[in-house]
């Protein structure tokens, strides 16, 4: 099993960067915060392989599920705004 955990790692990191630079280039908004959310939610996997699962549990609630609704909710009020031709 200790030899699984750096390759774990390795892996869980090159993922978290392609997920980045997706955020990063997204051609549309929802991909980059779906990118940006996944981005979170890998990052509170490989805090909990490196044995701390009280921030792998904020990460995941706060970075990657609460940060992420609260983008797609400010996402349909700026599109709104748009389409009534006024300020929220």
């Amino acid at each position: 099993m200790s030899h699984l955990l750096p390759w774990l790692t390795i892996l869980l990191c090159i993922a978290m960067l392609v997920a980045a630079i997706i955020a990063i280039r997204g051609l549309s908004s929802p991909i980059a915060i779906l990118a940006a959310g996944l981005v979170s939610l890998l990052a509170s996997v490989l805090f909990l392989i490196l044995a701390s699962p009280d921030v792998a549990m904020t990460e995941a609630a706060i970075g990657s599920g609460l940060t992420t609704f609260l983008f797609f909710f400010i996402l349909g009020r700026v599109r709104s705004s748009e389409n009534d031709g006024g300020p929220a």
